[in-house]
């Protein structure tokens, strides 16, 4: 599926392009041939019964490499359909109209889209650009093909204005949350568009490159269909980056015979795995323009190995594993570059052992390995795993308005989710916040900001509900956990418990956390009223979701923005801080917002030590050591201090470093000691020594702080231990917490 002549790259590309798809087993699209057929079979009539006609025969040959026993009539009705309505109709760069929907039908085929999918993508632009109408389709072909093919037909621009695009997204998004094929067809729709927008005006195509850039190459990296992602990125590639293009396309021009670097590799490995008595086989996948590129900056000048990977395709799963013993066992491995997504398979179906080795040059060779059934997945993601709903009823009742879910079929369990493989969290979460988006605009930057986010983590949720996990953007907090759990009642959250550990809602998560979200109807009174979310949530939400409830709320109670200056005070918060100290912190905040408290993990104060607080960005109060170096800092930058002090519990946690010279039985004499002071032993890590030397570090529960300075000193008369002290991050942790 390389790209056209009339795309907006030079001859000298199409060239490099043309080796490209020859490597890859690709066919190029004649449209000149498609034409040409086109009219003939407009002149002469329909083809006879018995047979299809000859501008879709190349279709009906890659679908039956795909599905040998496909029937390929309804293919015929939907070609005679489409070729008659499309019929008088041109393309901008000449070409009878007809040939766009075949070339969006021949990338599907080639992918290995079913036939419904092929119906539809054959008929997908006859609603909205010729006389036929969605129940004529619907007569003719069923619901489900009038389903795909409404779900991809544009709103009408008089009716939407300005609007047209974004609400076009949202009602195809929403199709696509009922049947995934949707969204297939308007890739492949957009990719033959992008092929053929060298006739545009460069303005127009820099446009339509951003939205591609925007929102769709992340949909195809989402939904797994990395043979049109790749082609989508290098079409973008060149027309909003010229420059960089153009050098790229040179250096992989210049360099046409450097992957037979990887050809030499390519036979060592085969030979190995011969030897080995396993069957593979070895491909050399050259890279693509755009991979080209992220290589060229990250390792400066490229070597042969450099400009392709090799792909390693077993039978079972259990061989991919028996291919990365054998070459880690022959070759020098570079263990940084592995990664095991068949264990953890990637939130977009993507399944791969990745690993390199040296090459016999120096160079490193980096190798995908995975089974054929991995490999179909891995190019055409959901296109490959056909229609989610075989086997089950037929759609039933009329198509929905534009913006309404589908009548099509959606069989749930007791639980309420969905039983398709091919609607995955992100697409959930996306259905969702669309419907509280209050215009076209805030859509459109929500859905941007969406599309973003690049790898997803599941967290657990500890008050045992169902389901009992909630999927979560990378880097998203407490924020996003309680409106993905809550909804708008999470406008009433007022901390949570990760991990069994209080924490302030600003925490981030990390992937396989537990978080209990705390309400305020089921809070202790402690933590005070809150009626709603502050501005300063916004800070750390990451989710679309989160950010649209809370914007939502915040303009409904402008007052919850900024406070009157005649409102009364607030009361003063006491929060236990046993996530860093175990020790309860009080913060005397007469008349200032409510806030958490919290020791500073830069020297983790502990009782008795004499502190002092400081307000940090989130509202919360971080308590110091008097004598930290952090103090000065916030004095310097005009930080007020905030009265703090420690409460009635006796008992804290602190973490100590104990440095010492290496011998035999040291860690248990340590830990003795740690016991006999009446110390227990929360966590403990020991560095692999150096220079004889060995750093331990452990976190311990005192029932007394008073404890502490004795505790240390039987710690240092320990043999071997020349120091103890009191952990402490670096300075630079602190500027960045403020």
């Amino acid at each position: 599926m390389s790209a056209e002549a009339t795309n907006p790259v030079s001859a000298a590309d199409a060239a490099v392009t043309d080796t490209t798809a020859r490597r890859r087993g690709r066919a190029r699209i004649d449209l000149r041939r498609l034409g040409r057929a086109a009219l003939l079979g407009a002149t002469a009539g329909p083809a006879p019964r018995d047979r299809l006609p000859d501008a879709i025969s190349h279709v009906a040959e890659a679908h039956r490499a795909h599905h040998p026993d496909a029937d390929l009539a309804v293919l015929r009705r939907a070609y005679v359909l489409a070729e008659s309505s499309h019929r008088g109709q041109f393309r901008k760069s000449g070409e009878p109209y007809i040939t766009h929907p075949l070339a969006v039908t021949l990338i599907l085929a080639e992918l290995g889209a079913e036939t419904t999918t092929l119906t539809a993508s054959l008929l997908h632009d006859t609603v909205e650009d010729t006389e036929v109408t969605l129940d004529q389709v619907r007569r003719e072909f069923g619901d489900e093909v009038a389903y795909l093919v409404d779900g991809v037909t544009k709103v009408e621009k008089i009716d939407y204005g300005a609007a047209a695009e974004p609400e076009t997204f949202r009602k195809m998004l929403v199709a696509t949350g009922d049947d995934v094929r949707v969204m297939s067809i308007k890739l492949a729709d957009r990719l033959h568009n992008m092929r053929t927008l060298g006739v545009m005006r460069p303005e127009k195509q820099a446009r339509i490159a951003k939205v591609t850039r925007d929102f769709l190459i992340p949909l195809a990296e989402r939904l797994g269909v990395q043979a049109l992602k790749t082609e989508l990125e290098d079409l973008v590639f060149a027309i909003l980056h010229p420059e960089e293009y153009e050098n790229t396309r040179r250096l992989i021009a210049d360099n046409s015979h450097a992957v037979d670097a990887l050809d030499a590799v390519a036979e060592q490995v085969g030979a190995v795995l011969r030897e080995a008595g396993i069957g593979a086989e070895v491909l050399v996948r050259p890279r693509h323009f755009v991979s080209v590129h992220r290589v060229r900056l990250k390792r400066g000048d490229l070597r042969g190995c450099d400009f392709g990977r090799l792909l390693v395709l077993v039978a079972e799963d259990a061989d991919c594993y028996g291919v990365l013993g054998e070459l880690h066992t022959c070759f020098t491995p570079v263990i940084s570059e592995f990664k095991d997504f068949i264990a953890a398979p990637k939130f977009n179906l993507y399944q791969s052992l990745h690993t390199a080795i040296a090459a016999p040059d120096g160079a490193v060779a980096e190798i995908l390995i995975r089974t054929h059934r991995m490999h179909t997945v891995a190019e055409a993601g959901v296109v490959a795993l056909g229609n989610p709903y075989a086997g089950q009823e037929p759609y039933a009742g009329p198509t929905p308005p534009t913006g309404q879910r589908a009548l099509a079929p959606d069989p749930q369990p007791e639980d309420g989710e969905r039983v398709d493989p091919t609607r995955p969290g992100w697409l959930s979460r996306l259905l969702d916040w669309q419907q509280s988006a209050p215009d076209p605009d805030t859509f459109w930057s929500s859905l941007r900001a969406h599309l973003a986010e690049d790898d997803e983590i599941t967290v657990f949720r500890a008050d045992g509900g169902t389901p009992g996990t909630i999927s979560l953007p990378a880097g998203a907090s407490c924020v996003d956990a309680a409106y993905a759990q809550h909804g708008e009642a999470a406008h009433g959250c007022l901390g949570a418990r990760v991990n069994g550990r209080l924490a302030p809602l600003s925490t981030v998560l990390g992937d396989g956390d537990t978080v209990q979200l705390l309400l305020s109807q089921d809070t202790p009174s402690a933590f005070g009223s809150v009626s709603g979310p502050s501005p300063e949530w916004l800070d750390h939400a990451r989710t679309a979701a989160a950010r649209i409830a809370i914007t939502g709320w915040l303009q409904a109670h402008p007052e919850a923005a900024a406070a009157p200056a005649d409102a009364g005070p607030r009361p003063q918060v006491n929060v236990t801080a046993d996530r860093r100290s175990g020790a309860e912190l009080h913060a005397d905040l007469e008349g200032e917002p409510a806030a958490a408290v919290r020791p500073a993990g830069c020297c983790t104060p502990v009782p008795p030590d004499e502190i002092t607080g400081f307000r940090v960005r989130g509202g919360s109060v971080t308590v110091h050591r008097a004598g930290c170096a952090a103090v000065e800092t916030m004095r310097a930058v005009g930080r007020e201090p905030v009265a703090v002090r420690w409460g009635d519990t006796a008992q804290c946690r602190v973490t100590l470093v104990a440095e010492s010279f290496g011998r035999p039985r040291l860690l248990a004499d340590l830990t003795e000691a740690i016991a006999t002071a009446g110390a227990a032993v929360v966590s403990a890590t020991v560095e692999p020594p150096s220079e004889q030397r060995v750093r331990h570090t452990y976190t311990l529960h005192l029932p007394d702080a008073a404890g502490l300075p004795a505790l240390m000193r039987a710690m240092r008369d320990v043999p071997g231990v020349y120091d103890v002290s009191r952990a402490r991050r670096r300075r630079t942790a602190e500027p960045r917490e403020a």
